[in-house]
């Protein structure tokens, strides 16, 4: 049976001395040169063996670093094809939420100006004071002329994108645009002439390169070979492009070398590399090298050199099995709710796990999301319960950002959700522990009506549930006559489900709860009714649906679940 593997990187600071860093530097600024000059060149769709000819006698590189450079330049390239459609389609749909906005702008703006045709044609009119309406038609003008500048921009970018799209052309800022573009306003970017805005710009041009690997070479790379010390450290020995060696000599020694994590696995992979005797299609006896892949790349950032080592990992055993029991997780903008599931489908335990990443800086992001990933995974290891997660798109919704509330469009922006699911599941993949993802569609209605009111949690903590259910293969049907959502203030909304279609599937029936749902939710909040006290249940009510806690209780008895106000964004769909 062939064993399950992984690409790991793992990264740690060098410690260099003079002669060492101007070694890498050299380095890096050659492999800068090569790597621009071949994107340019792979624009004249000249063939990769001619252009690899042309390059190694030009600047003094070897095959092998060649290869590392073209490998580099087409996984950009290849990236940038990949990622294009899914952008032209973001902003098909920004254009389309633009287009709508500016229409309902439009129509705003000539009820003001005509109240009285307005209301003859039955739209409504609010009564308001001849300053009053001036002043709002004024704001409205002005929100109309800027509506209408930031659809020619996303039009003029989707016309560009489109054009690219067709004839497969690629552009590709080496050094980023943001610093790029930092030279045209020097000031406000914190420098006193061009000059300084240059040294910056080279200096990000030759910052980094990349030594590519192969499980047939000894210690998985030709170029870049890691030793094993007495001491358990690694000495890496990097072989220099021969345009380096005159200055550099033929290789740049780097000692105490020592990974703070995956130490252990980078000396696993190379120790897992052999010579065994084998034979050619022709019979011809020869040693054959096996072992595994080691690829490095070289970074220099603002404080010093750093190394990254990228290694594959085989899985752990895993530790979990579904008959126990599931894990849910409902990831959410600033929190994850998590419900812990017995093998009967019940939930026995709640978490919630804080995650707020606005305002954040990108390594604080990682680590919030990092800590939350390996609390997660360290639960389910100890009860041997499988993780169930949704398969979820936000695309579409950070599409839709054009006209949408402030605070909404914040939320969106900074949902790290790709990142989440990534590092639940490269922890559980070295863990052992079973990811399994499940369809998403209903699980926040099916958490609402079934699970939230009737075990007194948030419409989270309920889609926690149901998503821990539907990987357990678990039905899902409403289980009362009549649906109450909880409100964050302890209250609730009441709505009478619709007739059921047994002939249909049972999603059809959700589908039309979530329209009920959300019409009711929205005359709510319309109506101003979350601002007053809820209203305790009725004894004929609790005999109807299940349990449900005091609004006293739910509001002390955990932050977790509920807060003094209702706001809108809690509406679950």
């Amino acid at each position: 049976m062939r064993m399950v593997c992984t690409v790991f990187s793992y990264q740690t600071r060098l410690e260099l001395d003079a002669k060492e860093d101007a070694a890498l530097t050299a380095y890096a600024s050659l492999y800068g040169r090569v790597e621009r000059s071949l994107f340019a060149a792979m624009q004249t769709k000249a063939p990769m063996n001619d252009l690899k000819r042309q390059f190694l006698l030009e600047y003094g590189i070897t095959a092998r670093q060649f290869n590392a450079i073209r490998v580099g330049v087409e996984g950009k390239i290849d990236s940038i094809k990949a990622r294009r459609p899914d952008l032209i389609t973001e902003l098909q749909l920004r254009i389309k939420k633009a287009q709508k906005a500016i229409q309902n702008t439009e129509d705003r703006l000539q009820a003001l100006r005509a109240p009285d045709a307005a209301f003859k044609k039955g739209k409504v009119v609010k009564t308001l004071s001849s300053e009053e309406r001036a002043r709002a038609a004024t704001n409205a003008a002005f929100k109309l002329h800027h509506k209408k500048r930031r659809l020619h921009i996303l039009q003029t970018k989707l016309g560009t994108m489109l054009a690219d799209h067709k004839d497969a052309r690629v552009r590709l800022c080496f050094g980023s645009k943001k610093l790029f573009h930092a030279q045209f306003d020097l000031k406000a970017n914190g420098y006193a002439d061009h000059a300084a805005w240059k040294a910056d710009w080279q200096a990000r041009h030759n910052s980094q390169f990349f030594v590519l690997g192969s499980q047939d070479e000894t210690a998985g790379n030709q170029s870049c070979q890691a030793v094993v010390q007495a001491d358990g450290t690694l000495t890496l020995e990097l072989r220099m492009p021969n345009a380096c060696e005159g200055d550099h000599g033929k290789r740049a020694v780097i000692a105490g070398v020592r990974f703070a994590y995956g130490h252990d696995k980078i000396v696993a992979a190379l120790s897992s590399s052999q010579r065994l005797a084998s034979k050619t299609q022709k019979g011809t006896n020869i040693m054959k090298r096996i072992g595994s892949a080691l690829s490095y790349r070289f970074v220099r950032d603002a404080k010093s050199w750093r190394v990254f080592v990228s290694c594959r990992v085989p899985a752990a055993p895993t530790c979990t099995q579904a008959g126990l029991g599931a894990i849910g997780v409902d990831i959410n903008a600033n929190h994850l709710a998590v419900a812990i599931l017995n093998r009967f489908g019940a939930p026995t335990k709640h978490l919630r796990i804080d995650t707020h990443t606005f305002g954040k800086t990108s390594n604080q992001t990682k680590a919030i999301i990092g800590d939350a990933a390996v609390r997660i995974v360290g639960t389910a290891a100890a009860s041997g319960k499988p993780i169930v997660l949704e398969k979820l798109d936000f695309a579409k919704k950070k599409a839709e950002l054009e006209g949408t509330q402030p605070h909404v469009a914040r939320m969106l922006s900074c949902f790290a959700y790709k990142h989440i699911v990534s590092s639940i599941k490269a922890v559980a993949f070295r863990a052992g522990v079973e990811v399994i993802e499940v369809n998403p569609a209903y699980t926040s209605v099916i958490g609402a009506l079934n699970h939230a009111q009737k075990r007194g949690v948030s419409v989270h903590m309920g889609a926690a549930v149901a998503i821990a259910r539907r990987g357990l293969g678990l039905a899902e049907k409403p289980s009362v006559r009549v649906g109450l959502v909880p409100l964050r203030n302890g209250g609730h909304v009441t709505l009478a489900l619709p007739v059921r279609n047994r002939a249909k599937h049972v999603w059809s029936y959700w589908a039309m709860i979530r329209k009920h749902q959300k019409a009711a939710l929205t005359a709510h909040y319309r109506s101003d009714a979350w601002k007053q006290a809820p209203a305790p249940l009725s004894p004929a009510m609790r005999t109807l649906c299940a349990h449900r806690s005091s609004t006293a209780k739910s509001r002390s008895a955990s932050q977790q679940h509920c807060s003094a106000d209702a706001l809108p964004e809690d509406i679950p769909y």
